[in-house]
């Protein structure tokens, strides 16, 4: 492959400024040089004429994909996974575990610690721990019979086993131990989403005064808004120190609800996850989710007693999918779908197009179709 590539008069979209018909270099995986036109040769010319330019997608929260679980702990599903991911714009992301027994986990971030990204990859730059430290009255499609207290003492482990490569925690603070939990998680420098939780508003405020700072997937296994009670929901929505994970595939929350988030957050407050399973990108059916038998189908993933199981959301479908429900600007569908998950993991060389920064990045069709999805510098898909 090709060391140096020029992309060439494209208009390159930034979470706060766009520049119009312009060109990119790239050499050895970094953006070298940006400007109206460039003179310099390179390996490889692109032309990006009618053509936009993103940062490459980040998803914070994917659990699998083409078949394959994050929970099957091996090195083949991982790979499978990652490379599925490149064709929905897809270049970094966390692989996200679920509620299951401790052993179970512990294989997977083991497996985890050790693997080793192909080029033509999405890379896995983290895990998402989901669960097992939730609420029972908020757990969804997570097994209640794995639900325990969060331990200081399984933190440091699992942290250890995944090779320091936990990054996220979905925790409910209200559980034994919560705000104990919170504070140690977000201290080790790990983003504390609260998810799966019935806490009530104070409870929220008392964990993001000790560290939490993201809510997972909102309005969904959170306690939800009343006027008396604002819970999670009410909680998430004005309270500006946490980010919202959101799943936009309008199966999970009504058009206008995510409409509503957008009002209320503003897009740099605002994270497009996919929440994915097994399911995605292959077709219909039914399939495993720790150990439990999910049902997909057009209307969503869903166990037997119709609990909601994940999703078979893409993130290129996320974004127009954001588009369509709050009109917002180009800009605002970067922070959303990479620029703020960049800020929170604290990745500041990915989720913006600027010199020095990874070259990470998406060419789309002015229709946000993804057109070529480059990584470190790399074409790892085409769709021509």
């Amino acid at each position: 492959m090709a060391n140096s590539i020029k992309i060439h008069n494209i208009t390159i979209i930034n979470a706060r400024n766009r520049l119009l018909n312009h060109d990119v270099m790239v050499q050895d995986g970094k953006i070298t040089a940006i400007a109206p036109t460039i003179h310099q040769q390179a390996d490889r010319v692109i032309d990006g004429t009618n053509q936009l330019l993103f940062p490459g997608f980040i998803d914070m929260h994917i659990h699998g994909s083409a078949g394959v679980d994050v929970m099957d702990a091996t090195q083949e599903a991982l790979h499978k996974m990652s490379k599925s991911l490149v064709k929905e714009g897809v270049t970094s992301f966390l692989a996200t575990t679920m509620t299951q027994k401790i052993e179970a986990i512990e294989a997977t971030l083991e497996t985890i610690a050790n693997f080793e990204n192909n080029e033509d990859e999405a890379q896995l730059v983290g895990v998402h721990v989901e669960g097992p430290f939730i609420s029972k009255n908020r757990a969804g499609a997570q097994p209640l019979d794995y639900i325990i207290a969060p331990t200081g003492e399984l933190l440091s482990r699992w942290q250890q086993l995944s090779g320091h490569l936990l990054k996220e925690i979905t925790v409910a603070p209200e559980v034994e131990n919560g705000f104990e939990f919170v504070k140690m998680a977000a201290d080790a420098g790990i983003v504390v989403s609260i998810g799966h939780s019935d806490a009530t508003f104070e409870e929220v405020e008392k964990a993001v005064i000790l560290g939490a700072s993201q809510g997972t997937h909102l309005y969904n296994q959170m306690r939800p808004f009343h006027h008396r009670e604002p819970g999670v929901v009410g909680a998430s929505l004005v309270l500006d120190d946490i980010k919202t994970e959101m799943i936009v595939d309008f199966i999970h929350s009504h058009e206008k609800s995510v409409a509503l988030a957008f009002k209320c957050k503003g897009p740099e407050n605002i994270i497009l996850i996919t929440d994915a399973m097994r399911a995605k990108g292959v077709p219909f059916g039914d399939y495993d989710l720790g150990g439990q038998m999910v049902h997909v189908t057009q209307s969503g993933a869903h166990l037997p007693n119709g609990a909601l199981a994940g999703s078979v959301l893409t993130m290129d479908l996320a974004v127009r999918n954001m588009q369509k429900a709050t009109g917002c600007t180009l800009e605002n569908l970067v922070a959303m779908s990479s620029t703020n998950a960049a800020n929170q993991l604290k990745m500041s060389s990915k989720g913006r197009i600027e010199t020095n920064a990874d070259a990470d990045m998406l060419i789309l069709s002015q229709d946000l179709t993804i057109q070529m999805t480059i990584k470190k510098g790399k074409v790892i898909y085409s769709n021509e």
